[in-house]
């Protein structure tokens, strides 16, 4: 009997002790998030950018981060392969269109609308428009230009040259740039986004409009159109007039901003995003052009060019942010865990440390500032173009902005002309449109 009643015992103890076991073990269980970043790890900010995830692990110890970071075109083709497969992580970068059409036609991505519902106010009004297919896919971290000229102004005068007003006067600086050993305009063109991108939206917004893209995509005009065909074959123009170098085809995208501090060439042409690789980097101390020397860079747009009708204008676009995705269940402690790691992201804490990487010249969210910006970080914030035009792979769909992209370098390289390129782009477009 007394045997037992130790048993007994033993048994309870046992229970009790499974009980109080499995009681820690689920008030100490972590969520999960699989996360997707967007970060180039040769950049001088990338340090803060590790610091801001390595911030949010610290503060958030209950929440398990299964992180992945990619850059440029693996990242893209890593997001479609996680699309085609069904299995996208749960919190991922993300673009207010063209570059994430994938998710948004798919539906894969939620809408943060709600999410945003009692914060709305925090951020600028431009940031809080819908993005593809009329829902908010992800949070934007900022406002995004995405033409703009790098003008070296020390070099122009020791060239005896003067900031251009026209097409005709960078046209006019090419005997002699040549004679000097530099380039006019260098672009950082091997990958085939950043013609689009950073030149030739620019270029379609001041010769077409924004009016003359809405009307094709409604199919009151096409892209074969006199136009769009005028403003194709003004890339081919810039290079047969030597402003621009089929060279650039050849320069990778990380190689850029070196060569332009390196004083390769009178100017560049990139995004607004691309000051923050002239800056200090934290971990060496050292910038491509150091900060005293940084007043010899303006910041500016190409100027104007013959049958514009937009002059002085640049390409933006709403930036990029992270997004849901649509499997994670509603009310779920994954949802709440991934609102917690998106809102963060874009919260005064951080975009005030990535404003001062010049990840970006300006937050989304209202209110946020720095006394720790170099010059050309100062100059980028003050950047204020004359008007702006649509980025074409944020309206339009990857599949019809493909063929754009392609085309401009078969443009550069001869092998296409533009009324060619058109052509391939309004039938990309009518496929497109076809199987919707």
């Amino acid at each position: 009997m007394k045997q037992k009643r130790i048993l007994f015992a033993l048994l309870a103890a046992v229970v009790v002790a499974g009980l109080l076991l499995g009681g820690c073990a689920q008030k100490s269980s972590k969520v999960t998030l699989k996360v997707l970043n967007y970060a180039d790890a040769t950049t001088p900010g990338y340090a803060v950018e590790k610091k801001i995830w390595d911030d949010f692990r610290a503060a958030n110890p209950d929440i398990n981060l299964e992180y992945e970071e990619l850059f440029n075109e693996p990242f893209h083709q890593k997001t479609e392969a996680y699309a085609a497969a069904g299995k996208l992580p749960d919190v991922l970068y993300m673009w207010p269109s063209g570059r994430s059409s994938t998710l948004y036609n798919k539906k894969l991505v939620k809408d943060l609308t709600p999410f945003l519902a009692a914060d709305k106010a925090k951020y600028l009004e431009a940031t809080m428009v819908p993005q593809m297919n009329g829902i908010i896919g992800e949070l934007p971290l900022t406002i995004t230009n995405t033409h703009m000229l790098y003008v070296n102004t020390k070099l122009l005068a020791e060239l005896g040259l003067k900031e251009p007003a026209t097409y005709e006067d960078l046209k006019a600086m090419v005997p002699v740039a040549k004679k000097a050993g530099k380039d006019v305009i260098l672009m950082a063109a091997k990958d085939d986004w950043v013609l689009q991108s950073c030149l030739f939206s620019m270029i379609s917004g001041r010769m077409a409009g924004d009016k003359f893209i809405d009307d094709a995509l409604a199919g009151k005009a096409k892209f074969t159109d006199k136009p769009f065909v005028d403003a194709l074959a003004f890339v081919g123009t810039m290079i047969k007039d030597g402003v621009m170098s089929k060279n650039i085809l050849q320069v990778a995208y990380g190689e850029g901003p070196a060569l332009f501090a390196a004083g390769k060439s009178l100017f560049y042409i990139d995004g607004e995003w691309r000051a923050g690789a002239f800056i200090t980097d934290p971990n060496t101390g050292k910038a491509l052009i150091a900060p005293a020397d940084q007043k010899n860079i303006k910041l500016t747009v190409l100027p104007a060019i013959a049958g514009e009708t937009l002059p002085g204008s640049s390409s933006a676009v709403v930036g990029t942010g992270f997004g849901m995705s649509a499997a994670v269940k509603s009310g779920s402690a994954v949802e709440k865990a991934a609102w917690k790691l998106i809102s963060y992201m874009a919260s005064p804490e951080v975009a005030k440390q990535r404003l001062e990487t010049g990840a970006f010249a300006r937050a989304s969210i209202k209110g946020v500032t720095s006394d720790k910006l170099e010059p050309i970080q100062q100059m980028n914030a003050a950047f204020a173009p004359a008007a702006a035009s649509y980025v074409l792979d944020g309206v339009l769909d990857a599949k019809v902005y493909g063929p754009i992209n392609v085309g401009l370098q078969e443009i550069i390289l001869g092998s296409k002309t533009a009324e060619q390129v058109a052509a391939d782009t309004q039938k990309a477009f009518e496929e497109w449109k076809a199987a919707k």
